[in-house]
C-alpha cells in the first residue's frame, strides 16, 4: 500500500496536495501528457461529454480493473459513438481508490484502458482520453482530484482546451454529479450503476434511464 501522500506514477500538480490524475491513455501524445497543457486564449475550444466509468459505461462489480471482469452496460459503445460523431470529445473521469488500498496498482487501470480502447479502435470508436484519481481521503490524506471535486474535469479542460461551461458530465453517483457542477457543467444522472435506486437529482441536473439515453 502506498504510504500516505505519495505516487509512483503521477507527479504533484495545482489541484490539491496529492498527485494529479492520471493523464490521457492510451492514446497519449507528447502535448497531452502527464505535464498538462495550458489552452491559448485565441484557440476554439472544445465542447466535451465526462463520462464516469463504472456503474456509467460498464456495469459496477465493486473494483473492475481486470478485462475478464470487464463487461460493457448496454448503449455504452452506441453513446461513444455518437459522441464521437457529434464532434464532442468523451473523456472518462474515475475515482479508483483501489490503488490507494492496495488492491490494484495504477498500471493495472491503464492496462484496462488499453484493452478498452483496442475494442473501440476495433469497431471505429475513438478512444477516449482517461482521467483517474487513485486516492482515498482516509489513506492518502485530501486531493483536489477525487469526485466530487472537479480537479479532473479541470485538468482535462486545461489540457484539451475545452469550455467546461458548454460540456456535459455523465454519472451514476452523486460524487459524478458534485464534480460536474463544480466544474460548471451541464450534469447528467444515469439510473444505471448505483443511479437505480438513488433519489432525486439536485436541482439543475438531468436525468436519463442510460448513458445512451
Amino acid at each position: 500500500m502506498r504510504r500516505r501522500g505519495t505516487s509512483n506514477a503521477s507527479p504533484r500538480g495545482p489541484e490539491g496536495p496529492g498527485p494529479c490524475p492520471g493523464g490521457p491513455a492510451p492514446d497519449r501524445t507528447p502535448e497531452e501528457g502527464m505535464g498538462g497543457r495550458a489552452a491559448s486564449p485565441d484557440r476554439c475550444l472544445r465542447h466535451a461529454v465526462f463520462l464516469d466509468r463504472d456503474g456509467t459505461l460498464n456495469r459496477d462489480i465493486g473494483y473492475a480493473w481486470r478485462w475478464k471482469d470487464f463487461e460493457w452496460l448496454p448503449g455504452a459503445l452506441d453513446a461513444l459513438r455518437l459522441i464521437g460523431d457529434s464532434g464532442l470529445i468523451a473523456i472518462i473521469v474515475t475515482n479508483q481508490s483501489g490503488v490507494a488500498r492496495g488492491l490494484y496498482r495504477e498500471e493495472d487501470i491503464l492496462e484496462l484502458h488499453r484493452r478498452m480502447g483496442e475494442e473501440l479502435r476495433g469497431l471505429g470508436i475513438s478512444v477516449p482520453p482517461l482521467y483517474y484519481c487513485p486516492h482515498h481521503p482516509d489513506l492518502t490524506g485530501p486531493c483536489g482530484c477525487r469526485k466530487p471535486a472537479p480537479g479532473m474535469l479541470t485538468r482535462a479542460a486545461r489540457e484539451h482546451s475545452l469550455d467546461l461551461s458548454r460540456s456535459f458530465m455523465v454519472g451514476d453517483k452523486a460524487s459524478d454529479l458534485g464534480a460536474g457542477l463544480a466544474a460548471g457543467c451541464r450534469t447528467i444522472l444515469v439510473r444505471t450503476g448505483s443511479g437505480t435506486g438513488s433519489g432525486p437529482p439536485p436541482p439543475g441536473v438531468l436525468e436519463t434511464p442510460d448513458v445512451l439515453a
